[in-house]
Order: C-alpha cells, then sequence, then structure tokens
C-alpha cells in the first residue's frame, strides 16, 4: 500500500529539498531518486513505475530518506552543542 508522506509544515519543502541536493550531490532534488535508482541497477524512470518491487522502491526511498534523517540529527546536535 502506497503512503503519501506530507510534510507538516509546508513552508518547509523549500528547505528539505536543499537538504535533499545538499546530501545527494545533485543541483535538482526532483532527479535525485533517479539518480539513486540507476545507481543501484533499478530500472526507475519518469511516469508510472508501478511494476517496480516494493524492495526495490525502498533501496531507492531509504537511501535518500535515512541520509536526510542522519543529517538532520547531526545537525540539531550540533545546534544543541552550541
Amino acid at each position: 500500500m502506497a503512503r503519501k508522506n506530507k510534510i507538516l509544515v509546508p513552508e518547509a519543502r523549500n528547505g528539505l529539498d536543499q537538504l535533499k541536493a545538499r546530501i545527494t550531490n545533485t543541483n535538482n532534488p526532483e532527479e535525485t531518486k533517479y539518480e539513486i535508482a540507476n545507481e543501484q541497477g533499478i530500472d526507475f524512470h519518469k511516469g508510472y513505475n508501478g511494476e517496480i518491487k516494493a524492495k526495490d522502491a525502498g533501496k531507492i526511498g531509504g537511501n535518500i530518506g535515512g541520509s536526510m534523517v542522519k543529517e538532520l540529527v547531526q545537525m540539531a546536535k550540533n545546534e544543541l552543542n552550541k
């Protein structure tokens, strides 16, 4: 079952996109998922991707989300140490 993860603070969208781009070393955060899929050898393209396995989708999203969470935790620790 697909989940729609909504951002609780819609105004944070730009900041999260910038974080995603910085972590994945890309200029366009929308292209990040395609680059990750390509690196993993997963056939993921613009348009309909309903045929990919859940395991492969997890490899794509988990890689991105996990890195973002680690960076956000590190940023929070740095702020607390100031």
